[in-house]
């Protein structure tokens, strides 16, 4: 083989490697560029974008979690403070980070989890910049704003969005939209009044339409004991003359006592004399609640469903 022959040769197989080479960078990039595919999910403390299917994500919202939990998602890290017992199994799980409570993160351990979403709660507003300086923040539509089906669907939406489970959420929708409408059907029928109250140390606070349990009336139809009460989140402070006058038919009870100071709930106290001169007493008609899924969450897909039975079962 002369020189020539040897060059052009030795140059045809440096131009064929340099082709495979591009190819293969091509390849490489066009994989890593369907994996970053990005959302822009906007809520009520701003707007971002949100990478798909992000594969480690901090999740400080109990109502949050058992979205996650419905569509078969694991987060990395979660506060393990105050876990409902149904999600029982996050709190024993070794391999998931534990970042405090819904009320008090721990922000070192957030960032050591390496998060590549961090769905917040509304308990915690006043972290939302230290958190967003971490990673790619949702901050849930809060479900106590007078439309809760409204603001939980598009809870479920934005999920929905990010994880590719549309099929998944809109079967929970169906679901949930379905019970909701047979309670409402019983309750457009009857005439009772109820009242809601948080009880919390001796002390109750009563809850009307718009307000975070505002699903008994706004989204179910139970006509109000006490109309025009305030939507605070904290409700309001009320005392067991205001009960005894109001004089509802139907009493529903939420004992914050039971969940957070872990207290066994005592009905002597809740039922005094004041309370027992109401309709609702006469009748056998006060209902406790289920504090986990009412207080601790209360607008995710598990606690939403429990939150309708319990209501149902007075009507």
């Amino acid at each position: 083989m002369n020189k020539n022959s040897l060059f052009v040769g030795l140059t045809m197989l440096l131009a064929f490697m340099m082709f495979l080479s591009a190819c293969g960078g091509n390849q490489k990039k066009s994989r890593a560029g369907e994996g970053n595919e990005t959302v822009t999910i906007t809520h009520t403390l701003g707007a971002g974008e949100v990478t798909k299917n992000p594969k480690r994500v901090v999740v400080l919202d109990f109502s949050a979690l058992e979205n996650l939990d419905y569509l078969g998602i694991k987060p990395v890290a979660v506060p393990k403070t105050s876990m409902p017992s149904h999600l029982r199994k996050y709190k024993d799980d070794a391999s998931i980070v534990d970042v405090g409570s819904v009320v008090e993160v721990n922000l070192e351990k957030i960032n050591e989890a390496r998060p590549d979403l961090i769905i917040m709660g509304n308990r915690l507003v006043d972290f939302y910049d230290q958190l967003a300086a971490i990673a790619p923040v949702i901050y849930p539509t809060v479900v106590d704003a007078g439309d809760f089906m409204h603001a939980f669907e598009k809870n479920l939406d934005d999920l929905a969005l990010l994880f590719d489970k549309q099929a998944e959420v809109e079967k929970a929708k169906a679901d949930i939209r379905s019970k909701a409408e047979k309670v409402k059907m019983r309750t457009a029928a009857s005439e009772q009044k109820a009242l809601i109250l948080l009880h919390n140390r001796g002390r109750f606070s009563a809850y009307g339409s718009g307000s975070r349990f505002g699903i008994v009336h706004d989204m179910l139809g139970v006509k109000e004991a006490a109309v025009g009460l305030d939507t605070h989140r904290h409700g309001n402070p009320v005392s067991s003359e205001f009960v005894q006058k109001t004089n509802p038919d139907v009493i529903f009870i939420i004992d914050r006592s039971r969940v957070v100071d872990n207290e066994i709930t005592n009905k002597e106290e809740i039922e005094n004399s004041l309370i027992k001169q109401t309709n609702a007493s006469k009748n056998g008609k006060i209902y406790y609640l289920n504090p986990e899924m009412w207080y601790l969450a209360g607008g995710g897909i598990t606690s939403v469903s429990v939150m309708i039975d319990e209501v149902s079962q007075a009507f």
